[in-house]
């Protein structure tokens, strides 16, 4: 699989190839040209498609030989919207994984300890989620990421181990703050685009094309219709004869220290 370290090798040995040949000035100019932007255009695809591994390998689909999916929700916790999700899923006996903005849980904490007791894997999503995270300098996502482990540790006495960055957008930096924080990152395999859909419809199409053994499905506590089509999702789903396991049991891996 292609990944920041060979693609560096690649791009320096297609930078060197002009050494070896007489091409002219203006063949010279639009070669490096070409080069460039490719290289340029698989960083940007690595960056923002976590399922590329392109900097750092993500978890984010399980094994194949199971008829089993994990769903997930991102951005809680939200007192109105993430309540109604868990009197559903409690209603639907179905497991989940939120990933918590660190905060958003002062004034939450009954929810974030409700989303423990009734058996929900809680990751970390960052304190901040600001949009230009990815663009801190890796301590300052270290320190960022560790006080939403303070934040999750002050309502439910655990220290999650899964991390899901902001946007799922991974560069070097982001890699050394997972790295040193010892995170498993965890992303998605399908991502239903529920925070800007235009129909119910939709978000439910999205959700179940291509469904397949192993994914893990991306919602949002505060998506406009999540909740909404969340009964007809699991209703479809168990009809296609999948079961929807935790994330943890998903990738056979545990959730917290």
């Amino acid at each position: 699989m292609l990944n920041a370290r060979y693609t560096r090798l690649i791009f320096v040995l297609l930078l060197a190839v002009p050494l070896l040949t007489s091409w002219g000035v203006n063949s010279l100019i639009v070669y490096y040209l070409v080069v460039i932007l490719a290289y340029v255009s698989l960083l940007v695809y690595g960056s923002y498609f976590i399922q590329s591994d392109f900097f750092l390998r993500s978890l984010w689909k399980g094994s194949k030989d199971r008829k089993e999916i994990a769903i997930t929700f991102d951005d809680g916790p939200m007192k109105e919207f993430t309540s109604r999700l868990l009197d559903l899923l409690k209603s639907e006996k179905v497991p989940a994984a939120f990933f918590l903005i660190g905060k958003n849980i002062e004034g939450n904490e009954a929810v974030v300890k409700r989303m423990m007791d009734e058996g929900h894997v809680i990751g970390n999503h960052s304190y901040s989620h600001t949009y230009w995270f990815s663009l801190n300098k890796s301590e300052a996502m270290y320190n960022d990421m560790k006080k939403c482990d303070e934040e999750i540790f002050r309502a439910t006495g655990r220290k999650p181990k899964f991390f899901r960055p902001p946007y799922g957008v991974i560069n070097p930096m982001v890699k050394k703050a997972i790295e040193k924080g010892n995170y498993d990152c965890v992303g998605w395999s399908i991502r239903t685009y529920d925070t800007n859909a235009k129909s119910a419809v939709q978000v439910l199409q999205k959700s179940l094309k291509n469904l397949s053994n192993g994914d893990i499905i991306l919602f949002h506590d505060w998506g406009k219709f999540t909740i909404g089509i969340l009964s007809d999702f699991i209703k479809e789903v168990r009809a296609r004869g999948f079961e929807i396991v935790g994330v943890d049991e998903l990738l056979k891996t545990k959730a917290y220290y």
